[in-house]
């Protein structure tokens, strides 16, 4: 392929040891918003925040979130802790939910 043809991106998502490790924050989430917020910060490529959509269908099969409440719980958290904030309230058919990463905790973005 020629140079420039593709977008290319890190196949991994980095999150900072001290983020990890020092931040009392990260310490308070419960687990499944930790698991959503990795999620999350996998979809982020360095220029769509604001306009990352993260669906429910993709986070069902995954060992903690068997329900929508479940779902929408680590979402609320996330949004009440300031991690994430959403831009774009979805509905059933019109819009879909956007969320941008605040970079509040994670210095990362």
């Amino acid at each position: 392929m020629k140079k420039g043809k593709f977008k290319w991106s890190a196949p991994f998502m980095r999150l900072e040891r001290k983020m990890l490790f020092g931040c009392v924050e990260w310490k308070q989430l419960s687990p499944r918003a930790k698991i959503l917020y990795c999620y999350i910060k996998a979809k982020y490529n360095g220029a769509n925040n604001g306009k990352i959509r993260l669906y429910y269908s993709e986070l069902r099969g995954i060992k903690g979130f068997k329900s929508d409440f479940v779902i929408a719980a680590a979402f609320k958290e996330l949004q009440d802790k300031e991690w994430i904030t959403r831009t774009q309230l979805g509905g059933m058919y019109r819009h879909f939910n956007e969320y941008s990463l605040t970079g509040k905790y994670d210095a990362m973005l």
